[in-house]
């Protein structure tokens, strides 16, 4: 059984600790105890280490050993116009599990009014559910929750490969627009649009700044539902040519 990893704040001469609430459960919920041994990651470093103090206010580490990473497939970021948060959440949730590297809210024409500003009250939670997913799929290091931008700014996010999903049948399959080989510095940006759709101008703006649409099936996927579904076909993608 591969062993639990968490996220500390950061490693310091061999030493890491966890506090508060992160402490607390640890030690009444996961039973932790002293001379356990657990993996940590301080957002970029994985290593071995030992429990040496089992508080309920604190728990701390002694890093026996530096872990080896896998180096991934390059950087997937995912755009996502923000729909109703319990949603939003679920994709925020899966998004981590399957490795995306930034997570960039936008509000779209047809956005829900109101759901921009209520966002930024949100991240603090979105960040939350990020980092127990993490922990929960055993990645080294966080996805960035960006703050949720405007649909021209989140359009500038740099990538080799950008990708918009949408609903017109005249959009290709994302399997037909992918490169054959991706690279180890490979940049991919799937951008995915809000529940009421893309308006024209939306569409010919897109395009304009470089994004290429493409499809994900015959019938119509809600909008957390396709954007796990073209995450899961960019991973499939890199990981099987990597």
């Amino acid at each position: 059984m591969a062993r639990r990893r968490f996220f500390v704040p950061q490693v310091r001469h061999g030493v890491a600790e966890l506090t508060g609430d992160d402490a607390e459960h640890l030690v009444r919920v996961l039973r932790a105890e002293v001379d356990q041994l657990y993996e940590i990651s301080d957002n970029e470093d994985l290593y071995l280490a030992r429990i040496t103090v089992a508080r309920k206010s604190v728990v701390s580490f002694e890093v026996i050993e530096q872990l080896e990473v896998k180096q991934g497939m390059g950087r997937v970021t995912l755009l996502a116009a923000l729909f109703k948060f319990d949603r939003f959440e679920w994709l925020v949730e899966k998004a981590t599990e399957l490795g995306v590297d930034e997570i960039v809210p936008f509000e779209a024409v047809r956005t829900e009014r109101g759901l921009m500003q209520a966002s930024m009250k949100r991240r603090t939670r979105w960040e939350r559910i990020v980092l127990e997913a993490s922990q929960q799929s055993r990645r080294v290091r966080l996805p960035v929750v960006a703050e949720a931008a405007r649909f021209e700014n989140a359009l500038r996010t740099p990538a080799l490969i950008k990708i918009f999903l949408d609903e017109e049948s005249s959009a290709p399959p994302i399997l037909r627009i992918l490169p054959p080989a991706p690279t180890r510095d490979l940049q991919a940006a799937l951008m995915l649009g809000p529940e009421g759709g893309w308006t024209d101008g939306e569409r010919r703006q897109a395009v304009e700044d470089g994004w290429i649409a493409c499809s994900l099936a015959s019938t119509i996927l809600r909008a957390e539902t396709a954007g796990i579904a073209g995450l899961a076909v960019i991973r499939a993608w890199a990981d099987a040519l990597a």
